[in-house]
């Protein structure tokens, strides 16, 4: 790991009754376990459980940006329900907004449940962080992430393996992931070659 950069990455669960101690929260855990076996890189994570409050989610977004991680993962809130407003709550600290994201993460889950389509995950970009909305369960999580595989072939591809490049775009670090969990698609000119 020594030759990959380092990278600073926020991952934030939303939920008013696991940051209020009702139930364990298994978002973040689910996050570092995926996260850890996807890259190669040396990760330094920024934690955070919050409720779903909208002015909260803002602001956590925010402080984590500008606390320097190149990626902003959220899991929660993302439904039709009253309390859901990580939607709103991402897109309004947005520079550019990455709708590609949203509208694979929904094709992805589609495979598994038809009400995939009230999910409203977003994705955005500010000053050069990335920030996506991810589902609430652990499983989604990863069968978003990673796609669908079928004796080892990938049927649908998972959204990380545009997150690599996206984040070498908007200027930050050159992530590089593990093959075998999530393959990585740069175009030739953008891989770095190794000495």
């Amino acid at each position: 790991m020594a030759d990959h950069d380092p990278v600073t990455i926020g991952i934030v669960s939303i939920s008013d009754r696991a940051s209020s101690g009702v139930y364990e929260d298994k978002g973040l855990p689910a996050l570092k376990e995926w996260l850890g076996r996807a890259l190669r890189n040396p990760i330094a994570f920024q934690e955070r459980l919050i409720p779903d409050e909208k002015e909260r989610i803002s602001a956590t977004l925010i402080e984590l940006v500008d606390a320097g991680c190149a990626l902003v993962l959220t899991t929660g809130g993302t439904g039709p329900a009253p309390r859901d407003v990580t939607p709103e709550a991402t897109l309004a600290v947005a520079d550019k907004e990455m709708p590609g994201f949203g509208e694979q993460m929904r094709q992805v889950s589609l495979r598994f449940v038809p009400t995939a389509i009230l999910s409203r995950q977003v994705a955005v970009i500010r000053g050069k962080s990335l920030i996506i909305n991810l589902p609430g369960q652990p499983k989604a999580i990863q069968e978003t992430l990673e796609g669908l595989k079928e004796d080892g072939r990938q049927v649908v591809p998972g959204i990380f393996a545009a997150v690599p490049y996206c984040v070498d775009l908007i200027g930050g670090p050159y992530l590089e992931t593990d093959d075998a969990v999530c393959k990585a698609f740069r175009p030739k000119t953008a891989i770095r070659q190794r000495p």
